[in-house]
């Protein structure tokens, strides 16, 4: 047998009932968010986002988590990347929260929207001088010569803008606004815990998944 297959993990951190949790997702998420946190998980607002093209081609990828609240999940790139070039022809796309320590997953689906130019411009003059040049110096997920492009982009934003560059246009971020959260809890012999809330209207429906 492949020693992949038999790879084995028993889940016993927790667990999670329908009848206790809150009846609000982005409550629970805000606990577990701070129990990762507590916990010491290694970035614990690093998320998948999954995107797809005009033809349903699925992308995921990593990005970090620097938003959340009611108004949804706030993440921030460059808007002419893959993603951002997926998201313009297909504003839905899902995240992926995995606290291995806590034993968690947290899947989350809904509409993407950019936020505003003022957000964008508070969140992108917050960043290092380097990251911020570094979002002028790379076209991100555009086919580049070498790796020696990229520094030489580098050196030449950095003397024209000094330690106090602009916001492009092309960066910015979105806001995924919820429409199904899931909370996930690993448990013994893989009956886990799959807590699912659906959005109707303006309630959120509460129901359990079997594993």
């Amino acid at each position: 047998m492949d020693p992949i297959a038999q790879l084995r993990k028993n889940y016993t951190f927790g667990q999670l009932s329908e009848t206790e949790v809150s009846p609000n997702p982005l409550n629970l998420f805000q606990v577990w968010f701070d129990q990762a946190v507590k916990a010491e998980c290694p970035e614990p607002n690093s998320m998948t986002l999954a995107t797809a093209d005009k033809a349903g081609n699925p992308s995921a990828r990593i990005v970090l988590l620097k938003g959340a609240d009611e108004a949804g999940f706030t993440f921030f790139t460059n808007y002419e990347s893959q993603k951002g070039k997926e998201l313009a022809i297909r504003p839905q796309a899902a995240l992926l929260f995995h606290w291995h320590e806590l034993e968690r997953q947290i899947r989350i689906k809904g509409m993407v929207e950019r936020v505003s130019a003022a957000e964008s411009d508070q969140y992108f003059h917050s960043r290092p001088a380097a990251s911020r040049i570094g979002a002028w110096a790379s076209p991100q997920s555009a086919e580049i010569p070498n790796r020696e492009f990229l520094e030489e982009a580098e050196k030449a934003f950095a003397s024209d803008f000094g330690d106090q560059p602009p916001r492009p246009e092309h960066w910015g971020g979105y806001r995924l606004r919820p429409t199904e959260i899931e909370f996930w809890q690993g448990r013994p012999s893989r009956l886990h815990d799959r807590i699912h809330y659906q959005l109707e209207g303006n309630h959120w429906r509460i129901a359990r998944l079997a594993p």
